[in-house]
Order: structure tokens, then sequence, then C-alpha cells
């Protein structure tokens, strides 16, 4: 037990030094690729946002003062969201919360029958967990009412959505590279994109379908660790539902996840699921040692020095090609299927 214990010890010693050397090496890569941005990419962005130079720096990392910038261009704004707008649904949280402190009930959600908005207790009490250890959104710090105005407003502005637990997590990262209403614009166009809106409207079988195409590029990449995870009844959702409704900022450390939501920006919904790969083949070989309680523990919390360029390197030998098929082919065949089984099995078709 003794060596084990030192053995362990000089492990964690390593992946320390390792880690420090990772982040040196990517904060001298992302100092050389700052004028490249400022200068030439983004004065010029509809022209090179697509061409493989810039494609590359992407995947490196981008630069912190360009982050936000490139994170509100790749997203977009398809839903034509205003500074204004942001300004008419944040007053309107407030006169909303202004009820609530006087009365103690939400007058407003208990007259809207299809109303999901959640109680502003549950919102505060996702705010104080929220990178706790930042302690810049707790109550009295820097970006508390930032992040409270902003999932206020959101849930004035898509009751059909509401508030879900994870959202604080999103509109926080959100926060710390945008000003406030560039950072609710973003906020709510990524929660509209299909994925995100399957999940946080707990659509069942949408997520199920997500699932499905997940474990079709699991077996793919990873066969060994997939049958493992089937022996021991480990299903997705028991480590990707937390993944997806925080893109992964609460399970990552913040700067693996900032990276990650780089490149997420640029691929797309995809690059969620290829993450998880990448996850699942960077620990493959402690995972295959382990049973169901141990492994669902350690996907629910990763290791807090988890490497950036380790994962990376994990995630681009990931090949989301499951025969000649990519990933938005797969999914698109699963519903199909789906909905070709619900033909078939109608009543209505069944009599006729």
């Amino acid at each position: 037990m003794v060596a084990e214990a030192k053995k362990r010890e000089l492990k964690e010693a390593q992946r320390k030094k390792k880690v420090m050397k990772e982040r040196i090496k990517q904060e001298e890569s992302i100092a050389s690729a700052m004028l490249a941005w400022n200068n030439e990419i983004l004065p010029n962005w509809e022209n090179m946002r697509g061409t493989r130079r810039v494609r590359e720096l992407w995947w490196q990392g981008l630069p912190p003062n360009v982050r936000g910038k490139v994170w509100s261009l790749a997203v977009g704004n398809e839903l034509n969201i205003t500074p204004e707008l942001y300004e008419i649904f944040l007053s309107r949280a407030k006169e909303r919360w202004r009820i609530f402190s006087e009365t103690g009930s939400e007058t407003e959600t208990e007259e809207s029958g299809a109303d999901r908005e959640s109680s502003l207790e549950v919102i505060k009490l996702d705010i104080s967990r929220t990178f706790p250890s930042l302690f810049i959104f707790q109550k009295g710090g820097p970006y508390h009412d930032v992040l409270h105005s902003i999932l206020g407003a959101y849930t004035c502005y898509r009751p059909d959505v509401g508030y879900v637990q994870g959202m604080s997590f999103i509109a926080a990262v959100l926060i710390l590279n945008l000003e406030e209403p560039d950072a609710f614009i973003a906020f709510a166009n990524l929660l509209n994109k299909p994925c995100q809106l399957a999940f946080f409207r707990v659509d069942h079988e949408l997520m199920m379908k997500y699932f499905a195409s997940f474990e079709v590029f699991f077996e793919e990449n990873l066969p060994r660790l997939f049958h493992h995870f089937k022996s021991c009844s480990l299903t997705p959702d028991l480590y990707l539902i937390d993944w997806i409704f925080t893109l992964y900022s609460r399970p990552l450390p913040l700067d693996v996840a900032c990276r990650v939501w780089d490149v997420f920006c640029r691929d797309g919904e995809e690059f969620l699921f290829r993450t998880g790969l990448g996850i699942l083949r960077l620990f493959e070989e402690v995972l295959l040692q382990m049973d169901f309680i141990h492994m669902a523990q350690f996907l629910t919390r990763l290791p807090d020095d988890l490497p950036s360029d380790a994962l990376f390197a994990c995630i681009a030998t990931t090949q989301m090609l499951s025969g000649n098929r990519k990933w938005a082919q797969v999914f698109l065949a699963l519903m199909k299927d789906s909905k070709d089984a619900e033909k078939t099995s109608s009543p209505a078709l069944k009599s006729s």
C-alpha cells in the first residue's frame, strides 16, 4: 500500500509538471496568434473564417482578447436580438423580482399555464454554485448581478424553455468573455441551437437520438471501452447530460472548457460529442479497470488537472465517421428510422 501510494504521488507530480509545461506552451502559441486575429482575420472575417490557416489557428485555442468576438461571430444572431430587446426583457424580469419580493409569489407565472419559468430561488441557488472557487459570481461578487440579470431576462424571453439547471454555467462563461448585452445575445442564440434546445426542453425522444448517435461513434472509435460500458450497463445519459447541459464548463477546468467552446463555436454540435469521445479516449485505460459505480463517479467529476493538449490530441484522433456516414447523417438516419417505426405501429395504418 505504501509503494502504491508513493507511485500515485509520483504520477500526480509528473502530471502537474506536464500540465504546467502545456500551459506555458499554449500561452506562447496564443500570444503569437494574437496579432493575426486582430490585424488580419477579424477585419476580413467572412473571407477568412473558413480558410485552412484560420481553422488551424482556431484549433490551437483563441487568444483571450478575441475569444468573445469570435464566439459572437461564429454563433451568429439568427434570433435578431438587440441590446434594446435585452433591456426590455431585463426590465420585465426586474418587475417580476419586485413582485416576488413583495408578495412571495410570481403571479404572472401562475397566470400562464404554459409558462415554464422556474422560481427565482432556484436561479439564486444555481448562481451561488456557479464556479464557486472563482467567487466572482457569488453574492457581492462583481459578476453576481450580471449573471442574475441574464438568466432572469432569458426566462422572460423564452418562457417556453424557462430556467434549467446548467444554464448558469453557460451564461457565466459568456459573461467572462463578453459585455453584458452581447453575452445575452450569444446565450439566447446558443440555447436556440437544435441540440441545446432538445436538452434544455428535456425532449426525451430527441435526447435519446443524440445518445444513440453518440454510441454509434463510441463503438466505432473505442470498441473495448464501449463493450465494457455495455457490460456494466453504463449508459451515455449518466455522464453526457451534465457535459452537454453545461457545454463542458462544469466538468472540465475552465481554461480547457473555453478551448472546447472555441472549436464548438466553429464546428457545432458534432464537436460536443467528439469532445466526449476524446475524454473517454484520454481515460480509456483507467476506465477499463473500473466497475459501474467508480466509472460513473469518475465521469461526473473529472480530474481538476486534466491536460488541455492531451485531451485535444485524443479529440484529434477521434474520427466522426461510421462507415461513410458523418455525424449529421447518422443522426438523421436514426430520426428517420424512428419516424418510420412510428408510422408502421400507428393504429390508423394498421386498421387501413
